[in-house]
């Protein structure tokens, strides 16, 4: 992105901010006031207000930007020359494998409603733009949740907001990057007979690529909720270690949905990360566990 758009993008909100005004925005809840529930409704009131608000900016940014939107990252995976595929490519040629150098170009996206290039660039701008609003409205819902917690849960969960933002945007970037190319490639290119050609309308294609990627951001939230759940008692260390072996089975065949292709390589780029994500939560469990046994004082 060149100067000239982020300095259009800051007077932009700029502009939104100055003219608009958050209700709420500078305001802070003092510390130790007990609040009534309708008090309590009204922060959270103002917390979700806030919170759509800023989605609903990022949403009409991105869809004055639909070249970028489209074009650079939507369509990317269905160029041959996406970085993946070009990647992949390199890696075939090293290791002797030339069914890993791949062309997604096979088909070719086509428009069959009315109304369909209107509505999926709505659609994806509303997407887009919840997506880059979502550490705000992280924040925000941290900064609604903090004045009730105790001073050694805040210094527990310090880091926490940051910690869930970076999981899903590593899940959407794993899915953008590996997941969603293979599965291009397989779909985009398999055909039934060889005079049955792959028209694939634009609505599909944006519904899978969006669909898969915020999936996968939600999965690789799979260590944080694994803590929570062994912070409140509902799993434990000696659960999840019983279970490993029927996780990776879980884990081969989801792996084998995701990317539908014969080729094992391809399988095993997803699963891999997949089942180290297991095992990081095992480990974060172990240690949420023993902190939990230990005696008070």
């Amino acid at each position: 992105m060149n100067a000239a758009n982020g300095k259009r993008i800051g007077n932009y909100f700029y502009f939104c901010f100055s003219m608009i005004g958050i209700p709420g925005f500078s305001k802070k809840n003092k510390e130790g006031e007990e609040m009534s529930f309708w008090e309590h409704l009204d922060v959270l009131r103002g917390t979700i207000w806030r919170s759509v608000l800023v989605a609903f900016l990022f949403s009409l940014l991105a869809f004055a930007f639909k070249d970028i939107l489209f074009d650079t990252i939507l369509l990317a995976p269905k160029s041959k020359d996406f970085i993946t595929y070009r990647f992949l490519c390199k890696l075939g040629s090293m290791i002797s494998m030339p069914s890993l150098c791949i062309d997604p170009s096979n088909f070719e996206l086509i428009n069959i409603s009315l109304a369909g290039q209107f509505l999926a660039h709505m659609n994806i701008s509303l997407i887009a733009g919840l997506i880059l609003a979502l550490p705000y409205i992280l924040w925000e819902l941290w900064r609604f949740i903090k004045p009730g917690l105790t001073e050694k849960e805040r210094n527990a969960s310090r880091g926490a907001v940051f910690v869930v933002f970076l999981l899903f945007v590593t899940g959407v970037l794993f899915s953008y990057f590996l997941v969603a190319p293979l599965m291009i490639n397989f779909l985009g290119g398999y055909t039934v007979s060889a005079t049955v050609k792959n028209q694939i309308a634009l609505t599909s294609y944006v519904s899978n690529i969006t669909l898969l990627t915020l999936l996968m951001g939600l999965v690789f939230e799979l260590p944080v909720l694994i803590l929570l759940l062994t912070k409140i008692g509902i799993l434990t260390p000696a659960i999840l270690k019983k279970y490993r072996k029927h996780t990776l089975v879980i884990i081969l065949i989801a792996a084998g949905v995701i990317t539908p292709s014969p080729d094992v390589f391809s399988q095993m780029i997803v699963a891999i990360p997949l089942y180290g994500l297991f095992e990081l939560s095992v480990v974060l469990s172990s240690r949420m566990y023993r902190r939990k046994m230990q005696p008070a004082g």
